[in-house]
């Protein structure tokens, strides 16, 4: 997957002085509103959407401190118009018109927490946006980060049926940090440039349920099948090694905002029409006997264009599926049980 993003900054120091160094003057207008923009994800979150040239209004929602962030992004010169909006008064606001919304809201992961220890909180933040998302802009592609994903996901589906709005094609579990991590850790181990490395990862977006395909990373690599397990359990466990490196004073939010970036713009990307976008994300499924799992993507105008197959699993792998079906399975069934208490 290619970081136009980054790719963006750099141009951006070779014209200095110039707007057009950010701006796409032929990118259509789109809309993108961050519900939580105020929290640990949510600000490096706007920072990089207000890089990204096929932005043109971004949105900024929080239930406190968003006008701060905006008016400190604003300052930053490139296409978008920043709005802020503080409040569930606003929350209308921030979503009219939108074509993306992302939302990180909730609170984080804490030493000794698991994803399913952040349930009560944060299903009941995801289940009221939602319901606002239903009504002020049901056609827009709804990108989840909020943890449990696993969970938090099956509950927007539910809003959204409940509401009469709910496009399957259109609604999206975050899990590009899986394969961020899947695609560092295995450049790493197998010695070659990250830049170039492309790894799928299938499942869930927690713990056993995360599954890298490392048999299909590219470019190959001759690694052990031990490598490739420590490899595996690096990747299930990237959130937990990053909050017990923070003692406490945090969880993954600045890598979780690249990859939540990168997510949105792969959706912007198709949303316009660019051709062959394809990434990982947990959506409605056919590919197993499970309603929702995670596997590669085809983006495009209408969101989802196309489930894409598992492909060869060596067996370590197939042993990894079939393992994380019953976590997975109890954890969309929470998320269903939840929204329709």
């Amino acid at each position: 997957m290619r970081t136009s993003i980054m790719r963006t900054l750099a141009r951006r120091t070779s014209t200095a002085g110039t707007r057009r160094g950010f701006a796409s003057e032929s990118a259509p207008d789109r809309k993108v509103a961050i519900l939580g923009a105020a929290g640990g994800i949510g600000q490096p979150l706007s920072l990089l959407m207000k890089l990204n040239p096929l932005v043109s209004r971004l949105a900024l929602y929080d239930i406190a401190g968003t006008p701060g962030v905006a008016a400190d992004v604003s300052h930053i010169n490139t296409r978008s118009e920043i709005l802020g909006y503080a409040g569930e008064e606003q929350l209308g606001k921030a979503l009219e018109g939108a074509d993306v919304v992302i939302i990180p809201a909730g609170v984080p992961r804490k030493p000794g927490m698991t994803r399913d220890d952040l349930f009560n909180i944060n299903a009941g933040i995801v289940k009221s946006l939602c319901t606002a998302i239903a009504k002020y802009c049901p056609h827009a592609l709804v990108n989840v980060i909020s943890n449990p994903v696993n969970s938090t996901v099956p509950i927007a589906s539910e809003v959204f049926k409940k509401a009469g709005t709910y496009d399957e094609k259109r609604l999206f579990g975050v899990t590009t940090l899986d394969v961020v991590r899947a695609k560092t850790f295995y450049a790493g181990q197998a010695k070659v440039n990250v830049a170039d490395v492309n790894v799928p990862v299938v499942g869930g977006h927690a713990g056993v349920t995360i599954l890298p395909l490392f048999s299909q990373a590219t470019p190959s690599a001759n690694l052990s099948s031990e490598d490739i397990e420590a490899l595996t359990k690096r990747t299930q466990d990237g959130g937990t090694e990053v909050v017990e490196a923070k003692a406490g004073k945090g969880s993954a939010t600045l890598s979780m905002a690249y990859a939540g970036a990168i997510f949105a713009d792969a959706c912007l990307k198709g949303l316009n029409g660019v051709p062959d976008v394809v990434e990982c994300s947990f959506v409605q499924s056919t590919v197993t006997d499970l309603p929702f799992f995670a596997s590669k993507v085809r983006l495009g105008k209408n969101g989802v264009e196309e489930v894409l197959g598992l492909g060869a699993l060596s067996d370590y792998e197939k042993e990894g599926l079939e393992a994380l079906k019953p976590e997975l399975k109890s954890s969309i069934e929470k998320g269903i049980k939840f929204a329709n208490a």
